[in-house]
């Protein structure tokens, strides 16, 4: 479905990716390790218009969609759930998820899927009318997804969705992300909780300073013993 090929991204003369390369199959779940700085979210940020490629292929769905700009990328499929949630917290919870519905013409289309999220996220049901900025972080999570989902993507981008979120939360969201997954929908997941994030994937890329060093199917990278010591603390 994604398919990243020697992408190379600069800011001024700093190279935040020199060499990152991976597939991203339709249906699966792919996630991107690595430590702070590896370029984890400027690769997203590529693939979705957000940062301008230097060098290298981004091609969804066998089209080729390179520095494509990002208002154009959304309609394609592509859903991205930036680091940091990015919700409009003087809007509502529902004010959030119809906006997340612009491009869409047919309206009983976009309540449908405002639909879908409220069976996905019971939680943001019950919230609907609160404004987005009053929720609790683990809320406004599912909030940041559920407007992603709106957008009818069939590929998620997440940066990053259990940052800042208390333990039992945490496992909510990935549970939900599997939830999500079984629905159809392909998920590239960045993360920095290398152990939840290996246990939901069926395939991990490992980034370090701007490039693709190991890659496999998830369960045989969280037994690679440099990945054990380097993410996993064992």
């Amino acid at each position: 479905m994604l398919s990243v090929k020697n992408l190379k991204v600069c800011y001024g003369k700093i190279e935040a990716l020199k060499d990152v390369s991976f597939e991203v199959p339709k249906g699966k779940i792919v996630t991107l390790i690595g430590a702070n700085g590896a370029g984890k979210t400027t690769t997203l940020r590529a693939i979705s218009g957000l940062e301008k490629v230097t060098s290298g292929t981004i091609t969804f769905k066998d089209r080729d969609i390179t520095n494509l700009d990002a208002h154009k990328i959304v309609p394609l499929g592509i859903s991205h759930v930036p680091e940091g949630r990015k919700i409009f917290p003087t809007l509502t919870v529902k004010e959030n998820l119809e906006l997340a519905g612009w491009t869409i013409r047919d309206k009983a289309e976009v309540r449908r899927r405002m639909e879908e999220v409220y069976d996905i996220f019971p939680r943001i049901r019950e919230r609907a009318n609160q404004l987005g900025g009053t929720l609790s972080g683990g809320e406004q999570q599912m909030l940041a997804v559920g407007r992603a989902l709106v957008t009818g993507g069939e590929l998620l981008l997440l940066d990053e969705p259990s940052m800042g979120l208390a333990p039992v939360l945490v496992d909510e969201i990935f549970n939900q992300i599997v939830a999500i997954n079984k629905r159809g929908i392909t998920v590239l997941l960045v993360e920095q909780n290398a152990s939840e994030a290996l246990d939901i994937a069926d395939y991990a890329y490992i980034l370090e300073v701007g490039y693709t060093t190991i890659s496999g199917e998830a369960k045989a990278i969280a037994e690679d013993q440099r990945v054990r010591e380097a993410y996993l603390g064992v």
